[in-house]
């Protein structure tokens, strides 16, 4: 039988007056497909990208907004196995949809949440924690004793990639844009830290590596970072950019790489590296794993009402939060 849930909707794109939050049918689990009652919602930067509208792909519209996700299983569609009500699972992926009290998810994005995790850790890290796992391991594998600058280190997705990069024996110089997050950025494990609001982070990663550059940098800041962060690679190395939190990047002629040094450049989307089953759950177990085993811990979680959405998305987009954002119905 069909259901009416509060959930978000965006009519149109824009800035954060856009998000509307209203009562909506939510008819019973189609085929395939499992309904979830949500406990904590993770809130991501393609979340804004997606209310801007300047994702790759613009949303059709009228549209959900949110990817991820925790809850607990409350019906289940013909032709689901593996799953029983009452079970609690996570998501990353599947129609943008995660700012709700209640979703019909595709049972193929469901994913078995350990019992000795809160649904709140899991929803400050699932999403966060795959967009890591799959950069420094299938994207850009990174290797001990290669050095790599991360740009936003005390983010939620920064604090947990320099906690295992740096478990990992990797040497990582993080960017911060404040002595708080400097602090931040030193305890996830940052070897040299950066305050780019203070210091030229090229000059800096010069003298830190005695001119030599660095093996990766990870960017998800993008316009601001991009072009200086190419300058700081040695030859042969290698530029992933995967956020425009500060504005698209400029197009890049491709024999600009070849004359800084044969460079390879990415632009990477989570969607690539989940989207096959068994790589999607393998990737979730190393995360389970790094957690459990200490190495991945929860960044500082800043939890808002879900009726809040849209005052996370404002602290978010004015850099007012550090760690991870949870929405909480």
């Amino acid at each position: 039988m069909a259901r009416t849930t509060s959930a978000f909707r965006i009519e149109a794109f824009g800035e954060t007056s856009v998000l509307k939050m209203t009562e909506v049918e939510l008819p019973e689990p189609a085929a395939g497909e499992i309904q979830i009652e949500h406990a904590a919602i993770g809130v991501n930067y393609i979340d804004i990208y997606h209310r801007k509208g300047v994702f790759a792909a613009p949303l059709p519209l009228p549209s959900g907004l949110g990817m991820e996700g925790v809850g607990t299983v409350t019906a289940l569609g013909a032709g689901v196995s593996g799953f029983a009500i009452g079970d609690r699972v996570a998501y990353v992926g599947g129609p943008p949809n995660g700012y709700s009290q209640a979703r019909n998810l595709p049972a193929a994005r469901a994913l078995a949440v350990p019992d000795d995790l809160t649904s709140e850790t899991v929803a400050a890290l699932i999403f966060k924690g795959l967009t890591v796992e799959y950069l420094i391991h299938r994207c850009r594998k990174v290797e001990p004793g290669d050095t790599v600058l991360w740009h936003a280190a005390a983010g939620g997705v920064g604090s947990i990639a320099c906690q295992w990069l740096s478990s990992k024996g990797v040497t990582v110089i993080g960017t911060v844009g404040s002595p708080e997050k400097a602090k931040i950025a030193e305890a996830n494990g940052c070897s040299h830290v950066i305050n780019y609001r203070a210091e030229d982070f090229e000059a800096r990663v010069k003298e830190i590596t005695h001119g030599a550059g660095v093996d990766v940098v990870f960017d998800g800041v993008g316009a601001d970072t991009f072009a200086k962060s190419l300058n700081c690679l040695r030859p042969r190395g290698a530029m992933v950019s995967f956020g425009e939190a500060s504005g698209p990047v400029d197009p890049v002629p491709v024999s600009s790489l070849g004359a800084k040094g044969s460079l390879t450049l990415t632009r990477p989307s989570i969607a690539h590296y989940t989207a096959d089953r068994g790589e999607y759950e393998s990737a979730a177990e190393s995360l389970f794993g790094a957690i459990r085993a200490g190495i991945v811990l929860a960044p500082e979680i800043t939890t808002y009402a879900l009726a809040d959405a849209a005052q996370a998305h404002a602290d978010i987009e004015e850099r007012r939060t550090t760690g991870s954002v949870v929405l909480v119905p």
